[in-house]
């Protein structure tokens, strides 16, 4: 388990909190940070490593969700509409701007229901002067449509974000812990004891078996698909289970079109399907909806969802892709709130909070639902739940505050990326665009004074160096190969076994080192700054 520098404690010391959070997927790193830079003294703890649920294995996007104005979600398009344009400024490295094109299909949806839909989608967050507006496209005369088969010549383009989702969540755990938040990794919250005005809490390392003892004045419950679990283990209370868990799959297939764009592909289901370009020649395709009743932590795509995806995807694509093209897939668990619907696509995506206490003290909050666009707006939200409880908490604050890296003039990714290489000429593109895109402005102290790769440190595998791994041990919690090369770089997609390897054993030498350096010392290992 790792401390932050803020509030690092002698161990038979229990911390009083005001607010502890269960769960560090991007709820609960959303959460931390607003909480924090509200004057609150703040623990995060998680089980895993951050970001290694439903916020790793999204679909990775930031947008209003055009398909949910079918099941007349107005207020919650509207919010994530209007979340997107804040978010783009907030974190240009990390979130830009993405052309959708929508072949169009008439046996699902008339050509008018589509135009109507986008026209709504245009408006419903009000006027957004950084992304464009939908119009209609003739496949057999554009770009876009050379990928297209004939049978479909008509076909509609409209604007989102692309996000990198679990940098996105490592952004706000950092910023949290710059403001003095705790963060706990590989922690999960085993008891949670009601006392007086307090709460009594065992974290466990998942690890070692390592009990930490903490007290808070308030605790939200943001673990996801394990809410419902939580609330019967930790802090034995029964009833029934409030949130539906939807399994969503990936797959990625080899780029074959030359064009920037996504497509939007309508299934003969109702359904839509995503086709993203992903980490520059592959494309992300996705995401299935099936109702799971399994254990969230082996949750895995099935053949037959490998199947529906390279269907749809071979409905509409000239080139046809086969299950020898699938070059990796991960699923993740949708947490949605259980509004009683059977259709899993029609199940609400918004959020619910229920908050008990006792006489008004030692308030639980637990987060049922949500979805990545609107994580910032449920902090904000859930956190004026718990105004009462703290009287001189500050107001929200974070709505223009850029997230760690994300403070370019302008918020202009491409002349802060011009910068980077003017400065780092000996860079190859390749590298110094990776570089910019996951660090922002964070990038000139991960790179220094270095002249050229020999200062880079040892090379691992890929364009990764100790340089960049030591600071992602040092300053972002990571403690495996997977949590580097996975959540924080997606250097997995183009690394050998032997290199993964090689990370896995550089990282363990490395772990373990600062590991008995802290011991010696005394202290706990710093894991942010």
């Amino acid at each position: 388990m790792s401390d932050s520098p803020a509030q690092s404690r002698p161990r038979d010391e229990r911390p009083l909190y005001d607010l502890l959070i269960i769960g560090a997927g991007i709820n609960g790193a959303g959460f931390a940070r607003d909480a924090a830079g509200r004057g609150l003294s703040v623990a995060l703890c998680e089980k895993d490593d951050l970001a290694q649920g439903t916020s790793s294995r999204s679909g990775k996007l930031i947008h209003g969700g055009l398909r949910y104005l079918e099941y007349y979600e107005f207020r919650l398009v509207r919010e994530a509409l209007k979340e997107r344009s804040v978010m783009l400024k907030k974190a240009p490295h990390i979130i830009w701007p993405m052309r959708f094109v929508l072949p169009h299909s008439p046996e699902q949806r008339p050509a008018w229901l589509v135009r109507a839909g986008l026209f709504l989608y245009d408006h419903l967050g009000g006027k957004d002067d950084l992304l464009p507006g939908s119009r209609g496209l003739d496949l057999r005369r554009c770009p876009e449509g050379e990928a297209i088969k004939d049978a479909y010549p008509k076909g509609f383009e409209y604007a989102d974000c692309w996000v990198d989702d679990a940098r996105l969540v490592i952004l706000n755990a950092l910023d949290a812990a710059r403001l003095g938040a705790d963060v706990y990794t590989r922690a999960a919250c085993t008891r949670a004891t009601r006392r007086a005005d307090r709460w009594e809490v065992e974290l466990t390392d998942t690890g070692s078996g390592e009990v930490r003892s903490l007290a808070a004045r308030a605790v939200i419950n943001a673990a996801g698909p394990w809410v419902d679990k939580v609330l019967k283990g930790a802090f034995e209370q029964g009833g029934k289970d409030r949130v539906k868990l939807v399994k969503g799959s990936h797959i990625v297939l080899p780029k074959r079109y030359a064009t920037a764009n996504s497509y939007l592909l309508q299934n003969d289901d109702k359904r839509v399907i995503f086709v993203n370009p992903y980490e520059g020649d592959k494309l992300l395709v996705g995401t299935t909806d099936i109702v799971y009743e399994g254990d969230p932590d082996r949750v895995a795509i099935d053949q037959g969802e490998v199947d529906y995806l390279l269907g749809v995807v071979n409905r509409y694509f000239a080139t046809p892709y086969t299950r020898d093209d699938v070059l990796t897939s991960f699923s993740g668990i949708r947490p949605l709130f259980d509004d009683a619907q059977d259709n899993p696509s029609a199940v609400t995506r918004d959020y619910v909070f229920d908050v008990s206490d006792d006489d008004g003290k030692a308030p639980l909050l637990s987060v049922f639902g949500g979805k990545i666009t609107t994580y910032r707006k449920l902090a904000e939200h859930g956190l004026e739940k718990l105004a009462s409880y703290f009287p001189d908490m500050g107001k929200t604050w974070n709505e223009t505050a850029p997230l760690p890296g994300g403070d370019m003039p302008g918020a202009d990714f491409e002349a802060f990326l011009k910068g980077l290489q003017r400065d780092y000429p000996w860079l190859e593109a390749d590298t110094a665009t990776r570089y910019a895109r996951l660090y922002g402005t964070l990038a000139r102290g991960i790179l220094g004074d270095a002249r050229d790769y020999a200062d880079l440190g040892e090379h691992l595998g890929a364009d990764l160096y100790a340089v960049e791994a030591r600071y992602l041990v040092d300053h972002e919690w990571a403690r495996s190969a997977a949590d580097i090369l996975e959540r924080r770089t997606k250097l997995y997609l183009v690394m050998s076994q032997a290199e993964v390897e090689r990370v896995e054993a550089w990282v363990a030498r490395e772990v373990s080192s600062h590991a008995s350096a802290s011991t010696a010392a005394g202290v706990d290992r710093v894991a942010a700054s």
